[in-house]
């Protein structure tokens, strides 16, 4: 049988389950990439469950989001991280080697392996022909100590690509037409394959831009054949013998099927606060702009600063502009050193920050109150670039700069100056110095985590209950994201592994109220619930969006429809995810009801529905689950922490493995 990219990939690295979609599925992980935020509760999840080694092939631990040093707090985060490195085997790129997507890609990447990040664009490796797959930090850490990564088999989403992209036109309007006719929900339970002839105008690097961004169509993840693109920038990097020749069967078929015609493309824009709310930028141009930012792993290739430094050579960014660029990795910005491109830059008043996330995730570079940011990031939610009353538009390098030199959001078609095809050298500067091997397992043993006051152990999770009867806490409408639950920023991801600290800041964005409600004015947290709408906790991965709440009394969400890595995270912390049989039943509920689920364990074993009443009996709802028999075991243990560590126990002969000090 004829199978796709997709299929052959899974097919390959498949342990449990079929191909058929909607089936769990237990894939064999090659390779495992961390980065610093949610990094650091990998590390201490290694320590909970008394793992002494990874079992991965490789795991690559980055210093991309933590990098602005106000206080002692990030950097020594950044030596907890490195000792946690060298105690457990995994490679470490210092802070200012760059964002962990692009430096993967160059020093690591391989086609035709498996990936898990503990990060949402983990699915940006797809570009090199990887399956790879954003996931919380414990599944990460899961992957790490040698089990399989478990989800639903996804339908597989054809995209066939003709043409070839015009002037002025770039990958990121590639992703954003995707986002322009199916919104951030359009990918959800499936794989975006592209394949075509279109794929011979589109380098390794304009992939990396897709791929990236197809976490924000909620697909599981996104993928491309390897092919001579792929091999000429594995021979830039210094690899091509790591390359293999990769794509679908002739013959294949898809799930679902569509086509874009690239030669037909134009400049488009992601209006705020959501990468779905998508027009040409025609339809903008003209309005005020404050900022203007290149860079971060949604625009990391160095035609997409080199473009911008063509752009502005000669000329000088308006006098209202905050023309920002964020190199996204060293070797990204010592080419464009080497190459002169940086100059042109920096004489057209541009700023340059150093090579990591940065203004992406709230890192510094927030713009100025009210005014319009336009970024080349891969997410605008509301608050998410560090300004709480932020308006951020997300698109091209070549409509950032556009708008940076005439202050105004402009059509770079509109400009009248030569369009410039950038060459990318045919060799880069591949410094590997940032970049700290693992030590070997002898050595590692004698290395002792480097810990302070604010890099806690994890908080002990019961299990779950079988009987609930808890109040709402919260009601809240569609599309919540994590940095809504848990917002991001200089002001709190410096406490992101210190869980009782993070909790503080749960739900601030939409109410700050929420803490201190689950504590009863400081008292201990007790059991309640959360209703949400329609693709609850989309965006990021961040696992504190689900452990905090739980660790503040949180038991069971009941929402429309939830996003995947989310949804993964709850199951993995012990709480209960549910979704209503009926729509109406969501409007019915209001804050304070309180909500009864009698018989949990049976009822999760008996189908997928369960019963609810509300009030005491007063009336009936009747609720959803979608788990597996393997998600309702580790659930009702109180998450998969607690799972695995039972189950080494009883490998072990009934001793749990002894806690790194």
């Amino acid at each position: 049988m004829a199978l796709n990219l997709t299929q052959k990939l899974v097919q390959s690295h498949l342990l449990a389950g079929s191909l058929t979609p909607g089936d769990e599925i237990a894939l064999a992980i090659d390779q495992a990439l961390l980065q610093d935020v949610l990094g650091s509760l990998v590390m201490l999840e290694l320590e909970a469950m008394g793992i002494e080694r990874v079992k991965v092939g490789l795991a690559a631990q980055y210093v991309d989001h933590n990098l602005v040093q106000n206080d002692h707090l990030n950097a020594d985060e950044h030596l907890f991280l490195r000792s946690a490195c060298r105690r457990f085997g995994v490679w470490y790129s210092r802070p200012g080697n760059g964002i962990s997507h692009p430096v993967h890609m160059q020093h690591f990447g391989k086609p035709g392996q498996t990936m898990v990040g503990s990060d949402s664009h983990t699915p940006a490796a797809g570009s090199l022909g990887m399956l790879a797959f954003g996931a919380g930090g414990v599944e990460v850490a899961l992957a790490m100590a040698g089990e399989p990564l478990h989800l639903r088999m996804p339908q597989v989403w054809g995209v066939r690509l003709t043409g070839a992209l015009p002037d002025w036109v770039s990958a990121k309007d590639v992703i954003l037409e995707m986002l322009r006719r199916h919104g951030v929900e359009g990918g959800f339970g499936r794989i975006v394959e592209y394949y075509g002839p279109g794929l011979d105008d589109l380098s390794a690097m304009d992939r990396h831009v897709i791929a990236n961004m197809g976490a924000e169509l909620g697909a599981t993840t996104s993928v491309f054949p390897s092919d001579d693109a792929v091999r000429v920038f594995l021979r830039g990097q210094g690899r091509e013998a790591d390359w293999i020749p990769l794509a679908a069967d002739e013959g294949a078929s898809y799930d679902i099927h569509e086509e874009i015609d690239l030669s037909g493309l134009e400049p488009l824009i992601a209006k705020p606060s959501s990468p779905g709310n998508v027009v040409p930028v025609r339809d903008v141009a003209g309005e005020e702009i404050y900022q203007a930012y290149v860079g971060s792993s949604a625009n990391p290739g160095y035609r997409d600063f080199a473009i911008a430094a063509a752009m502005v050579r000669g000329r000088h960014v308006h006098d209202r502009v905050s023309f920002d660029i964020n190199p996204s990795s060293r070797q990204v910005l010592e080419t464009l050193i080497t190459t002169g491109r940086l100059s042109d830059l920096v004489h057209a008043g541009a700023r340059v920050h150093q090579a990591g996330c940065n203004g992406c995730i709230g890192m510094g570079q927030a713009p100025a109150s009210g005014r319009n940011s336009l970024r080349t990031v891969p997410r605008n939610f509301p608050g998410r670039s560090g300004t709480r009353e932020d308006s951020v538009f997300l698109c091209s390098p070549e409509t950032a700069t556009a708008s940076a030199l005439t202050g105004v959001i402009t059509d770079p078609r509109s400009l009248g100056i030569p369009y410039e095809r950038i060459e990318v050298p045919a060799t880069v500067a591949a410094n590997m110095t940032m970049l700290v091997p693992p030590l070997d397992a002898a050595a590692a043993r004698a290395v002792r985590l480097e810990k302070t006051p604010n890099i806690t152990t994890l908080p002990e999770l019961g299990r779950i209950a079988d009987s609930i009867r808890v109040p709402i806490l919260l009601k809240l409408g569609d599309d919540i994201s994590t940095d809504d639950i848990m917002p991001a920023g200089a002001r709190v991801m410096p406490f992101w592994s210190n869980i009782p600290k993070t909790s503080e800041f749960t739900f601030e964005p939409i109410d700050d109220s929420y803490p201190k409600r689950a504590r009863q004015n400081g008292q201990e947290p007790t059991g309640h619930a959360i209703v949400a709408g329609s693709n609850y906790g989309q965006g990021s991965s961040r696992e504190n969006a689900a452990l905090a709440p739980r660790y503040l009394g949180l038991e069971t969400v009941l929402a429309k429809s939830f996003a995947r890595i989310h949804w993964q995270n709850l199951v993995n912390f012990g709480v209960l995810p549910l979704t209503f049989v009926d729509a109406a039943d969501y409007d019915g509920l209001r804050l304070g009801d309180v909500l009864d689920i009698q018989g949990i364990a049976a009822a999760l074993a008996a189908g997928h529905e369960i019963a609810a009443s509300v009030n005491h009996g007063q009336r009936q709802i009747r609720l959803r689950h979608d788990l597996s028999s393997r998600q309702i075991e580790l659930l009702l243990k109180g998450g998969v922490i607690n799972w695995l560590r039972e189950r080494l126990g009883a490998d072990s002969g009934g001793q749990p493995t002894q806690n790194v000090a």
